[in-house]
C-alpha cells in the first residue's frame, strides 16, 4: 500500500509538470515606424516590437497567454496552426470575443504538438499593420540533433493605411501595377511582339499577368531589411524556421552555401529533403538545418518578392558571406507574349469562370511551363511524412468542391462565385472523413488555411502524404486535401492573402454545435458578413473646358452613383442610380438624370427616370442600355487602355435615341438621335492624381487634373 501511495505521488507530480503552466504577456500598442523612409508611419507593435517576441514553449505545457489591448480599437490574436479549444482560436466574434480597448483577454489552451507556428490579428487589416510573430514549441524528446534555434519572420510593409490599399484595389486602380513597373502597356507588348497575349488577356476582361496586387515599399526578416546573426561559430548546425507572415507577398527563399535540408513544414517533421529555393507561400512555415561552413564563412538567408519587387536577407555568422543565389525577377512581357503563341480555347470567358477542361489546355500549360521555367527543386511531392497519414478507411466520406473564384476588376474574390457573406457554413459531422477539392480558376496562388486543423496534402507519397494547416493552390491548377473530423464549434477557412479574404475568399466550416455561451454578447454576422463592407471614393475634374465630380459607394453586389459634369459652356448634367450586380460583370441599374436642354444655356433643366443594364464585354469594353422615362433609349460604350508604361487612353461613346414613343416629335420625323463621346489622355502621376488631356464634343478640348478622394 505504502508502495502504491508513492507511485501515485510520483505519477501525479510527473503528470503535473508534463502540464505545466506558463505564463506569457502580450501588449498591443501603436507604434510609429519608419521601415522604407524618414517619416514615420504608424503602425502596431506587440511589446513594443514588429514582429512580436518568439513564444517559446515546449510540447505538453499548458499555455496562459494574457493579451492586452492598448490602443483605442478592437484587436483579437489567432494562434495560426495550433490544436486546441474552439474558444481559444482567435477569430473575433466567430469563435473568441474580440479585445476592447483597454482590456486584457487572456487565452489557455494545452500544448499538444511541437513544431514551428505563428499567432497574429484577425481584426480588418491590423495583420498588416505588425500584429505578429513567431511560435516555437519544442517537442518533449528532440530526435532531430543541432545546436541553435533561430526563427526568421518574413513580412511585408506599406507606407499607406491599409484600407486605403483595399480601397484602391476596389476601385479599380492599376495603380500599385504601374508602380512595380509590371503592367504591361500597348507601346512595350508592340515593340516586344506581345501584342496577341495583351489581347488574349482582354479577350478573358484579365487585366494583366501580375503576380501579386499590392506595392510594398519594404520587404522585412524579423523587423529589418538586412539582419546579421554573428554569434554562430563555424560548424554550428542552425535550425532556421521560416514563417512567412506576409500579409500579400510569396517569398523565394534561397541560401548560400550548399543546400539545407528541409526538416519540417507547417510544424510536422517530414523526411529530410535538400532545397535550395523554395517558393513560401503566405502563412506557411517551414523549417531547415543549416550547417555553417568550417572554413569560417558566413551564410546569406534571402527572401525575394515573388513579383520581383524587392528582397530582404540574413547573414549568420561573422566570416566572408557566402551569398544566397539570385532569384530573376518575372518577365512579364514574355508571360504576356506567350499567350499570344497558345490557342486558346477559352474566348471570352472571364478568369472566374476558366475551366482546365476548356479547349486545349492553354492557360494550364502556359503556367506548367513557368513554373519549369522557375526551376525550383522543391514542390509538395516533395514532402513526405514520416509516418502513415491516411485516415479510418471505415469512415464516411463527406467530399467537397471549392472553386477559388475572382473578380479583379472590382477586387471581389470568392469560392464558387460566391462570397463569404453570400453563403451559409459548410456542415460537417464529427466522424466522417471531410475531402476537399480547391480547383483556382484564377491566375494568382491562393494559401488556404483551414483554423483548428492539420489536413492531408494528397500527393504521390500516397498513406505518406504531408499534414500541412496551410495549402497553396497554383493558379490553374488543383489540389485535394482531406482531415479527419474530430473538433467542435465553428472554423475559419480561408485564404491567407489578406486583401482576398477581406474581398470574400473564406468559408465557415461547422459542426453544428450549439454556441459557446460565452459568444453570445457577441453578433456573428461582424465576421460573416465582413466582405460587405461599404467601399467609398469621389473623383474629382477640374479642366479648361469642364469640370466634374462622382462619387461611388460600393460592396460585393450593390452600387450607388452620384455624378455631375459642368462644361463652362454652361452645359450640366447630372445623375443618380443604384446598381445591382447579377453577376461578375452584368449590373441592372435604377436613376434618375438630369441635363439642360437649351444649349449653352443652364435654364431649361429637364429630369428623367432611366432604367438600364450594363455590362463589362470582353476587352474591357464597358457598354450600356438603358430607357428613360421619355421612353428615350440610349445606348453607349467606353473602355480605356494603358498605352504607354504611366499614359492610359480613354474614349467614350453614346447615343440617345428618340422614336416618338410620346409623340413628342416634330411631325414628320419617326426619330431623332443625340451624340456624345470624348477621347483623350491620362498621364498617371500618383495613387490619386493624374493629368487629363481631351477633346468632349459638348464641351471643346482642354487640359485639366483628376483627382481620387
Amino acid at each position: 500500500m505504502k508502495n502504491l501511495l508513492v507511485f501515485t505521488t510520483i505519477f501525479f507530480s510527473m503528470a503535473s509538470l508534463a502540464q505545466q503552466k506558463v505564463v506569457k504577456r502580450l501588449q498591443i500598442t501603436e507604434k510609429a515606424v519608419s521601415f522604407s523612409s524618414d517619416t514615420n508611419r504608424s503602425a502596431m507593435a506587440i511589446n513594443d516590437s514588429i514582429p512580436g517576441p518568439t513564444l517559446k514553449f515546449k510540447e505538453g505545457d499548458f499555455a496562459e497567454i494574457h493579451v492586452t489591448n492598448t490602443m483605442n480599437v478592437e484587436t483579437s490574436i489567432h494562434w495560426h496552426g495550433l490544436i486546441l479549444p474552439n474558444y481559444q482560436d482567435g477569430v473575433p466574434y466567430l469563435n473568441s470575443p474580440p479585445i476592447a480597448p483597454g482590456k486584457t483577454h487572456i487565452f489557455e489552451f494545452p500544448l499538444k504538438h511541437s513544431g514551428t507556428y505563428w499567432y497574429h490579428s484577425h481584426t480588418g487589416l491590423q495583420e498588416q499593420l505588425g500584429v505578429y510573430g513567431a511560435i516555437i514549441v519544442e517537442p518533449k524528446q528532440k530526435t532531430i540533433p543541432y545546436d541553435h534555434d533561430l526563427a526568421l519572420v518574413l513580412s511585408d510593409w506599406t507606407n499607406e493605411n491599409p484600407n486605403e490599399v483595399l480601397r484602391t484595389l476596389k476601385r479599380g486602380s492599376e495603380w500599385y501595377s504601374i508602380k512595380r513597373k509590371t503592367a504591361v502597356s500597348i507601346s512595350e507588348a508592340i515593340s516586344n511582339g506581345a501584342l496577341g497575349g495583351l489581347f488574349t488577356l482582354w479577350k478573358m476582361r484579365m487585366p494583366g499577368v501580375d503576380i501579386s496586387d499590392v506595392y510594398y515599399n519594404a520587404f522585412l526578416i524579423n523587423g529589418k531589411k538586412h539582419q546579421k546573426y554573428s554569434q554562430f561559430k563555424p560548424g554550428d548546425r542552425v535550425r532556421v524556421r521560416v514563417v512567412n507572415a506576409g500579409a500579400s507577398t510569396y517569398f523565394w527563399t534561397t541560401f548560400g552555401g550548399n543546400a539545407p535540408k528541409m526538416i519540417s513544414a507547417d510544424g510536422i517533421d517530414v523526411a529530410p529533403v535538400e532545397t535550395p529555393k523554395v517558393l513560401h507561400a503566405i502563412a506557411e512555415t517551414y523549417d531547415y538545418i543549416v550547417t555553417l561552413p568550417k572554413n569560417g564563412k558566413a551564410i546569406e538567408i534571402k527572401a525575394w518578392a515573388q513579383d520581383g519587387s524587392g528582397s530582404a536577407s540574413v547573414v549568420l555568422g561573422a566570416g566572408e558571406v557566402l551569398t544566397a543565389p539570385v532569384v530573376p525577377p518575372p518577365n512579364y512581357i514574355e508571360k504576356t507574349k506567350m499567350l499570344g503563341s497558345m490557342k486558346m480555347g477559352m474566348s471570352g470567358k472571364s478568369h472566374a469562370k476558366m475551366s482546365m477542361s476548356q479547349g486545349d489546355h492553354s492557360m494550364h500549360n502556359m503556367m506548367k511551363q513557368s513554373r519549369a521555367n522557375m526551376k525550383s527543386q522543391f514542390s509538395y511531392d516533395s514532402l513526405k511524412s514520416l509516418e502513415s497519414t491516411t485516415l479510418d478507411t471505415s469512415k464516411p466520406v463527406r467530399k467537397v468542391e471549392l472553386n477559388l473564384t475572382g473578380n479583379m476588376w472590382r477586387y471581389v474574390w470568392s469560392m464558387n462565385g460566391k462570397t463569404l457573406s453570400e453563403v451559409d457554413k459548410i456542415k460537417i459531422k464529427r466522424g466522417e472523413v471531410v475531402r476537399i477539392t480547391l480547383n483556382n480558376k484564377t491566375m494568382m496562388h491562393h494559401p488556404m488555411h483551414l483554423h483548428g486543423h492539420f489536413f492531408r496534402v494528397l500527393n504521390k507519397n500516397g498513406a505518406y502524404s504531408p499534414l500541412k494547416h496551410t495549402v497553396d493552390v497554383e493558379p490553374m491548377k488543383s489540389v485535394t486535401i482531406e482531415f479527419d473530423a474530430v473538433e467542435t464549434g465553428d472554423w475559419f477557412f480561408h485564404c491567407h492573402v489578406l486583401y482576398h479574404m477581406k474581398g470574400g475568399m473564406a468559408r465557415v466550416f461547422s459542426y453544428g454545435d450549439k454556441r459557446d455561451e460565452r459568444m453570445k454578447p457577441f453578433a456573428l454576422s461582424n465576421v460573416l458578413e465582413a466582405d460587405s463592407h461599404w467601399y467609398t471614393w469621389t473623383q474629382f475634374i477640374g479642366a479648361s473646358h469642364f469640370g466634374s465630380m462622382d462619387i461611388t459607394s460600393s460592396n460585393t453586389r450593390n452600387q450607388l452613383n452620384l455624378g455631375a459634369q459642368y462644361g463652362w459652356n454652361q452645359n450640366l448634367e447630372a445623375d443618380a442610380s443604384y446598381e445591382r450586380y447579377i453577376s461578375d460583370y452584368f449590373r441592372l441599374y435604377l436613376g434618375a438624370n438630369s441635363e439642360n436642354k437649351i444649349e449653352d444655356s443652364v435654364d431649361d433643366i429637364e429630369t428623367v427616370g432611366v432604367f438600364g443594364a450594363k455590362w463589362l464585354l470582353p476587352y474591357f469594353i464597358d457598354s450600356g442600355l438603358r430607357i428613360d422615362s421619355d421612353l428615350k433609349v440610349q445606348f453607349s460604350l467606353g473602355t480605356e487602355k494603358l498605352i504607354f508604361p504611366r499614359t492610359n487612353a480613354f474614349f467614350y461613346w453614346e447615343v440617345t435615341s428618340d422614336f416618338g414613343w410620346k409623340n413628342d416629335l416634330p411631325q414628320g420625323i419617326s426619330s431623332q438621335q443625340d451624340y456624345v463621346w470624348n477621347v483623350g489622355l491620362e498621364y498617371v502621376v500618383s495613387r490619386d492624381l493624374s493629368l487629363l488631356a481631351s477633346y468632349e464634343n459638348r464641351f471643346g478640348a482642354g487640359l485639366g487634373l483628376l483627382y481620387f478622394w
